[in-house]
């Protein structure tokens, strides 16, 4: 049984209250770790050592800043297995998937930020010879950074990483389900040299901590990564105290394939669309419109190749599909799939619970479903569900194409397939996303900004958006 802390001030420290929570491996149902259950106090603790820690850590030169971070990413690199082991036990994803995609990310987090914090321009303005005008980006203060479960080390850097290149010190409340990776990274940004202080990592449930942090008066910004709910309940607290705020939260993500599409290429990408990470990323196209000449065809090979998915153990080399998270979830995506039976969608493939042996025999393991016959107003069609599960929708042509696409609350990514140029333009160019990726899904570069409209998201984070994000632009206006 491993021991899941707080790092506060630069040391691992149980809660102050000292109880626990239970850590699960999802893939087994059984608890393999206990995580401090904090609440305002160990909160208060870490407040006030970020503060202790921000006079010197804000004034430390940009390039001890970057050294420090790349040295940080190193360790990373250098403890992959380790973390990557750790990320799948923890979060029920196969480890090819974490060593291969989730902990190098959480490196190339920090190296770009130390790259680009040595990069950070910003504006004069001569004013008709009679003065000039030049703006200061200086850092807030202490920051929260709160990051979901899904991704969990590969999220929680893409915020922390930003924050320190641009001189603040960070209080993180990492997701109860997926303590563990967040927990390892206090040891390594302790072994990097980070001064005691600079990063902060509050472990617990959100209300007893990451509460607590975000209406911490001495917070400067909050950025969040999560549910829609949770997301509006920052928001209402962050408005009474005019804190900073980013939050990226749900989607209900629309993939659109034209008939002229390279189907040859579509099809595998839808499919990898819906389902990498068991359906677990927010980014994940969970409604596929198809258009009507081509929906047969479409439908047909995404069958046989989503039955093909291998679900199984998660540290099994072959396995393509992990457990869902958490038996809450579990149970929540299984729900999800009563409710579109009762809506009279037709079950195509999956639609129950995968049966695993050997250890795996009692984890929460969901087959990767495919639905068709719901109308795109239905709750399965306008919910997240946020697992193994897609739907097939017919369209005529590109305008209701873009209706049905349009037509949930959420924007947080699409993507669309055709050969033609000018409708890819003109169609992404009326698609209520964040992000839309024209033949292709989750090609990301870390210099464009990301985020969502509608209840998918406040703000963006990437490249010089989040480092403007967590510092204050000041105008010096001097008279020549």
């Amino acid at each position: 049984m491993q021991d899941v802390l707080n790092f506060i001030d630069g040391r691992h420290a149980p809660a102050a209250c000292g109880e626990w929570l239970d850590d699960v491996d999802p893939a087994t149902g059984e608890t393999y770790a206990r995580v401090a259950s904090s609440d305002a106090r160990d909160v208060d603790r870490s407040v006030a050592a970020a503060l202790h820690a921000f006079p010197t850590w804000s004034v430390t030169p940009v390039v001890e800043r970057s050294k420090l971070l790349r040295r940080l990413a190193r360790l990373i690199e250098r403890d992959l297995e380790k973390l990557a082991r750790a990320e799948s036990i923890d979060s029920g994803k196969p480890l090819s998937a974490a060593r291969t995609v989730d902990i190098p990310r959480a490196v190339q987090n920090f190296d770009f930020f130390a790259d680009a914090v040595t990069q950070f321009s910003s504006e004069a303005h001569p004013t008709d010879e009679v003065a000039l005008n030049y703006t200061l980006r200086q850092p807030l203060g202490p920051v929260a950074c709160i990051s979901p479960w899904n991704l969990p080390l590969y999220l929680l850097t893409w915020k922390i990483a930003p924050a320190l290149a641009a001189g603040n010190c960070v209080v993180a409340k990492p997701s109860e389900v997926t303590p563990m990776s967040a927990h390892l990274l206090g040891s390594l940004a302790a072994e990097a040299g980070l001064p005691p202080g600079v990063l902060n990592i509050v472990q617990g449930l959100g209300p007893r901590a990451g509460g607590p942090l975000c209406a911490h008066s001495g917070i400067r910004a909050i950025s969040f990564t999560g549910s829609t709910r949770v997301g509006a309940e920052i928001a209402r607290e962050a408005a009474t105290s005019f804190k900073k705020l980013s939050l990226e939260m749900g989607g209900k993500n629309p993939t659109l394939v034209f008939a002229d599409a390279d189907l040859r290429e579509a099809i595998p990408q839808t499919v990898r669309a819906a389902f990498s990470n068991t359906g677990q990323i927010c980014l994940c196209g969970s409604r596929i419109l198809v258009e009507r000449s081509v929906y047969d065809q479409v439908r047909d090979e995404l069958v046989e190749r989503v039955r093909a998915l291998r679900v199984g153990d998660p540290l099994q080399a072959d396995t393509e599909q992990g457990a869902l998270v958490s038996r809450q979830h579990f149970d929540k995506v299984m729900g999800c799939l009563a409710v579109a039976r009762q809506e009279g969608g037709r079950v195509l493939c999956g639609g129950g619970r995968a049966s695993v042996t050997g250890r795996c025999a009692g984890g929460f393991f969901v087959q990767p479903t495919l639905i068709e016959g719901l109308g795109p107003s239905c709750r399965t069609n306008q919910e997240e569900i946020f697992g193994p599960v897609a739907t097939l929708l017919p369209f005529d042509g590109a305008e209701e194409a873009v209706r049905l696409a349009n037509s949930t609350r959420y924007g947080l990514a699409a993507s669309l397939w055709t050969r033609d140029l000018s409708r890819a333009h003109r169609v992404g160019a009326q698609l209520h996303s964040g992000i839309v990726w024209v033949n292709c899904w989750m090609l990301r570069d870390l210099r464009t900004p990301f985020g969502g409209v509608k209840e998918s998201g406040v703000g963006r984070e990437g490249g010089m958006d989040a480092l403007r994000f967590f510092t204050e632009p000041k105008n010096v206006c001097v008279k020549l």
